[in-house]
């Protein structure tokens, strides 16, 4: 039976966690991406599907291409951040789903119907995209999860090869610095955005 993370553990990854603008020089190297796709990975998505498609921008080249198609506030943070990812959602995932889903024929449900499969690839990668944040704080680094991008030239840049992959969203990594925040935004009551049905 699961326990409950302890208070550290929550301070990680939810409360004391922010979203970084800046990182130090410390590096985030091959192995870490690895890591902490190996524990993304294991998050749950409808039927398996795990429709995200990972680009993590590391070198020089691929910093200075990703940035070209950011808005000018935060072409400065793909630049000096040690890695960004692009979240990206293949909506032909269903071609992978007789490997990923074999139970059943998961990939029936899907042939045929783009818009099912457009829906279905929006929200699960956006849901590996968060895993993927919550992995990369629970290993003890920081994060920065972004719009503020030309979707359609990061494709282009990125995902030209591959013309069912269009970019969800992209996600600075590092070691953060603490100069880059400010004071954390409100966070409301239970109250004000729930209802108990």
């Amino acid at each position: 039976m699961s326990q409950p993370l302890n208070d550290a553990a929550l301070d990680q990854l939810f409360r004391t966690a922010r979203s970084y603008n800046g990182y130090t020089d410390q590096p985030v190297s091959e192995d870490d991406c690895r890591a902490i796709w190996e524990l993304a990975k294991m998050g749950p998505t409808s039927a398996n599907q795990l429709p995200a498609r990972l680009v993590w921008c590391t070198s020089d080249e691929a910093k200075a291409k990703l940035a070209d198609c950011c808005s000018e506030a935060n072409k400065p943070k793909v630049l000096k951040a040690p890695v960004t990812v692009i979240v990206g959602m293949d909506t032909d995932f269903h071609e992978h789903l007789p490997e990923l889903f074999p139970h059943t024929d998961a990939k029936s449900w899907f042939d045929g119907n783009r818009e099912l499969r457009e829906a279905s690839a929006f929200r699960n990668s956006s849901l590996q995209g968060a895993y993927l944040l919550m992995a990369a704080r629970a290993l003890g680094f920081d994060t920065g999860a972004m719009s503020g991008f030309d979707g359609g030239a990061v494709d282009k840049a990125f995902f030209a090869d591959q013309p069912a992959v269009r970019t969800n969203f992209i996600m600075t990594i590092g070691h953060g610095d603490p100069a880059s925040i400010f004071d954390r935004s409100p966070r409301p009551a239970f109250e004000k955005f729930n209802t108990v049905a």
